[in-house]
């Protein structure tokens, strides 16, 4: 196109301001190019997800990006880096897949009656559909280079068999076991049955060979009036 004068005509694109679409015969503003929105509940359940199955080390970035379907400036607006994330991630799943510990401790009458409701419970989660088997505190921190996730996720796991001898020492002194009782290797004990049943879940075991697991477990608490070895 040329003007009156012979010379060329200058052309200008439309700004993001300016630029029209038309349709239906109408004519409409183009929005102005924004991030894309998302709901953050939904995001964060995805990433909990994908951490629950791969862990923190094998989870990237890009990873995460694509399974909570947002780009990369969004996640570091919405939850900061890839270790916030995951702060948060644990945060979360100890309020809704990890709590069955700390209420059968509160709710419970005896250190055995809350252990034994746990494993059974523990047994129920790990195995159920809809999400990764085991636990993410367990598991998550495998073959991690990053030594505050280990720590964090290694306190979070002492800080539950702190717990639990805390409560078998509650019940010796109130002579509901045996003042024998080795507290900190019962303690243990549990701790170690939980993690493995953690293991043996991701490996396939179902649940109900998990609560036969459990029940053993229980067989070797002692008793008032007995002794422990």
């Amino acid at each position: 196109m040329v003007n009156d004068d012979g010379t060329a005509k200058t052309l200008k694109e439309p700004d993001a301001t300016s630029a029209r679409v038309t349709g239906g015969g109408k004519t409409k503003a183009r929005p102005r190019g924004r991030p894309r929105s998302f709901d953050r509940e939904t995001a964060l359940e995805k990433a909990l997800l994908a951490f629950w199955e791969h862990g923190y080390e094998a989870t990237s970035v890009s990873d995460l990006t694509r399974v909570m379907d947002i780009g990369a400036p969004s996640l570091y607006a919405a939850f900061g880096d890839k270790r916030s994330l995951f702060d948060e991630v644990v945060r979360v799943y100890g309020t809704r897949h990890g709590s069955f510990t700390d209420r059968a401790l509160a709710e419970e009458p005896t250190a055995r009656a809350a252990v034994e409701r746990i494993l059974r419970e523990a047994a129920a989660v790990y195995t159920e559909p809809g999400h990764p088997h085991g636990c993410l505190v367990v598991h998550a921190a495998a073959n991690c280079s990053n030594p505050e996730v280990e720590q964090s996720l290694r306190d979070r796991r002492n800080a539950n068999i702190a717990a639990f001898e805390s409560r078998i020492r509650a019940d010796v002194a109130a002579g509901v076991l045996p003042p024998a009782t080795d507290a900190a290797a019962l303690a243990r004990h549990t701790g170690a049955m939980i993690q493995g049943m953690s293991q043996q879940a991701r490996d396939g075991a179902s649940r109900e060979e998990l609560e036969a697991v459990a029940e053993i477990a229980l067989s070797i608490w002692p008793r008032t009036g007995t002794h422990t070895g």
